[in-house]
């Protein structure tokens, strides 16, 4: 979706929170100017080590723009796995919404 739209990309597969794979974000963070960590967990997981290893290495102290897609702190209906991230807000529609915003790009061309 967001290549559709000349928008370059980095997908990093994090298999497992911990240990937090230090040298990939760092390279990450210095690379890009918008991270998003997108998590089928809840507020307090993989997202939530990244935003403090960031801060701690400082690298929020300049245009950086992170944000956490996590699962909502509320009950989910029984469905389809689709369903269910739909419900959540972790569709790929729902991830390009948010790196658009975070750029300042129009995103409802995107529903």
């Amino acid at each position: 979706m967001l290549q559709e739209r000349g928008l370059n990309i980095t997908v990093a597969d994090a298999r497992f929170c911990k240990p937090l794979d230090r040298a990939l974000i760092r390279s990450l963070a210095k690379s890009h100017e918008v991270l998003i960590t997108v998590e089928e967990g809840s507020i307090g997981g993989f997202g939530s080590h990244v935003v403090q290893f960031l801060a701690l290495d400082g690298l929020l102290d300049g245009k950086l723009k992170w944000r956490p897609m996590v699962l909502p702190d509320r009950y989910i209906d029984h469905g389809s796995p689709a369903d269910q991230m739909a419900e959540a807000g972790l569709m790929p529609s729902h991830i390009a919404a948010t790196a658009l915003n975070l750029i300042g790009a129009p995103w409802e061309a995107l529903y």
